[in-house]
């Protein structure tokens, strides 16, 4: 059985030994971003590989193209077929902040074709709190040939300023709503949001301990927000296309799939000051 959403940790505990599973370790902080790399170092799940937020899940920076532009499909291929994953393997991410960062690689695998990838439900935290093996070991991988199937490509920025406020798409914000409100912006150099989207913070998808929220819950949220208009018009965005896809994998769960992610986000939007900006509690 493939697993393409969520993943627990029974379940991955189940499989540590299991060549055909392959997990990595995305765990990262924004404004730190050595402290990923440093904690991998000191523990990690056994036999977990690392990749980098800035430097493995994300492409060139060209200071119009945002924070975590999308890297080079065929470079990123090589990356995981490095790592030793091909069509066959079971795919595993995990982090420590409820799968923001995992969702990131969860996304970028389906992009590329591959849908047995799944995010570890509860990540690093479930993990400690269950007393589960733990390892400091870097593991050396037998490199496989990873062949990309590129799907449809996200949204880009053209689209949404041909798309602005347009009724038939949403886009939806998944940071925090004092940033959505541009009362704060620690990232990025301009406040505010997108004209015309909404914001639903990724961390309404979460329960207690940092696990997801039941798929019955997580539909009830979604179609709160989203009414009866069709997962297909969705558009999810955040501030570099990261956490964006957490509210992507959420509305999976949900049973509510199809929507896009616009991978520049807010920090790419921003970029060029002759876009419009918005402020407020208000789309």
């Amino acid at each position: 059985m493939a697993y393409t959403t969520l993943v627990s940790t029974e379940e991955l505990f189940r499989h540590l030994d299991d060549p055909n599973w392959i997990v990595f370790d995305c765990r990262h902080d924004l404004q730190r971003p050595e402290v990923g790399p440093r904690e991998y170092a000191k523990s990690h799940i056994p036999g977990a590989r690392f990749l980098h937020v800035d430097a493995d899940l994300s492409g060139p920076l060209t200071g119009a193209n945002g924070r975590h532009p999308l890297p080079d499909a065929e470079a990123f291929a090589h990356k995981l077929g490095a790592a030793g994953v091909d069509r066959t393997k079971q795919v595993v991410a995990y982090d420590a902040h409820g799968g923001s960062y995992a969702a990131r690689l969860w996304w970028m695998l389906r992009w590329l074709g591959h849908d047995a990838v799944a995010v570890l439900d509860g990540g690093w935290g479930k993990w400690l709190r269950e007393d589960r093996p733990e390892s400091s070991v870097v593991p050396a991988p037998a490199a496989a040939r990873f062949e990309p199937a590129v799907r449809q490509p996200p949204v880009d920025t053209t689209f949404l300023l041909a798309h602005l406020r347009d009724p038939s798409i949403l886009v939806v914000d998944a940071r925090a709503a004092e940033r959505y409100r541009g009362e704060t912006e620690p990232l990025d150099p301009v406040a505010g949001h997108i004209p015309g989207s909404i914001n639903l913070p990724y961390n309404e998808n979460l329960a207690a301990g940092g696990v997801f929220k039941p798929a019955e819950a997580l539909r009830a949220l979604w179609r709160s927000t989203l009414g009866e208009r069709a997962p297909e018009s969705v558009v999810h965005s955040c501030g570099s296309g990261v956490s964006a896809c957490h509210n992507l994998l959420a509305m999976e769960v949900a049973g509510l799939g199809g929507s896009r992610l616009y991978a520049g986000s807010w920090s790419e939007w921003c970029a060029d000051p002759a876009r419009p900006v918005a402020t407020g509690a208000n789309p």
